[in-house]
């Protein structure tokens, strides 16, 4: 087998360009005869599918980072419940981690089950107007792993954008896997026509996890899809007796200020890391009815209303 490329990702035509397949980026990649195929070049007719489906859904939130371990999926819980905690605003997430679904234990609701009905799958609710819809729900145990290759993936996240019965939402939040792979090429697309209102990157401090946040920014641009802002997770630690806070992920090179500085985009702001957070999303409880007068829960708020204001401007 050849060789794939180093600049292969950089330069990939796409698979809708009259290249695709041809360029020397394309030589070796494993999907090259896939993109020759005028199938693979032919719209996806299910595209309308799913705009029609989210035309009731008022803003469509992506939940990315690069970086695995940053508290991604500990984060878009925490702004979901944020969001649900007016009762008036109805909102929804929608875990594609396809082989890691930690929302369902995180949500407390890991051994529900999603039932069909006419209307579609309904989605597993939460709280009356919190509803989550995960593969975790799929699979016969929360032990059992999902050995599964891209396009049957794919398959399934187009399933859950055209299939579900989201009804009218005020929020849908999008959590994804770290890296720019297949799940985010793929929710990129669904849901460029159906209209999204842009990218969340969190992020901790260190360069390491600022690296691979950076590479998700570039997909951003390459793709089109608006930055709302970053999140600095894990910012700091506050001792809960002294009140000092010390760094456990110095910030080395600036941090995600500078990150959001050198991108001309918001940082939507920075949360301590708080130990109780990871005991909550272990026990499926929400941590800002925990711990409402924690740093970290009053970081969290003010980010949430950053959101609000980006989703609502005019």
């Amino acid at each position: 087998m050849a060789d794939i490329p180093e600049n292969a990702a950089e330069n990939c035509p796409g698979t809708q360009s009259g290249d695709a397949g041809k360029s020397s980026a394309c030589q070796g990649c494993p999907n090259q005869q896939a993109c020759l195929t005028s199938e693979s070049k032919a719209p996806d007719p299910d595209i309308g599918k799913i705009d029609a489906v989210l035309s009731q859904v008022r803003h469509k939130i992506v939940i990315l980072s690069g970086k695995g371990g940053v508290g991604k999926s500990t984060l878009t819980a925490s702004l979901a419940r944020a969001l649900a905690s007016n009762e008036e605003t109805q909102v929804a997430v929608l875990d594609i981690d396809i082989c890691g679904p930690s929302m369902p234990r995180i949500f407390g609701v890991e051994f529900e089950q999603v039932h069909q009905s006419l209307s579609g799958w309904s989605p597993v609710f939460v709280q009356d107007n919190l509803s989550l819809m995960s593969v975790g729900f799929l699979l016969s145990s929360p032990e059992e792993a999902v050995i599964w290759r891209g396009p049957r993936k794919n398959g399934l996240i187009k399933q859950f954008l055209c299939d579900v019965d989201w009804g009218q939402l005020d929020y849908l939040l999008i959590d994804t896997p770290p890296g720019t792979s297949d799940e985010h090429l793929s929710v990129a697309q669904y849901l460029k026509l159906a209209g999204v209102d842009g990218a969340i990157l969190v992020t901790t401090p260190q360069e390491v996890a600022l690296q691979d946040v950076r590479k998700e920014a570039n997909f951003c641009a390459r793709l089109g899809l608006p930055i709302i802002g970053i999140i600095e997770n894990m910012s700091g630690f506050i001792c809960p007796n002294c009140k000092e806070q010390s760094q456990i992920f110095p910030p080395t090179t600036g941090g995600a200020g500078k990150m959001a500085e050198v991108l001309n985009v918001p940082l939507l702001g920075k949360i301590a890391l708080d130990p109780s957070i990871g005991r909550s999303c272990d026990d499926g409880l929400s941590f800002l009815s925990e711990r409402p007068e924690s740093p970290a829960a009053a970081a969290l708020l003010s980010i949430v209303e950053n959101v609000k204001l980006f989703c609502n401007r005019p």
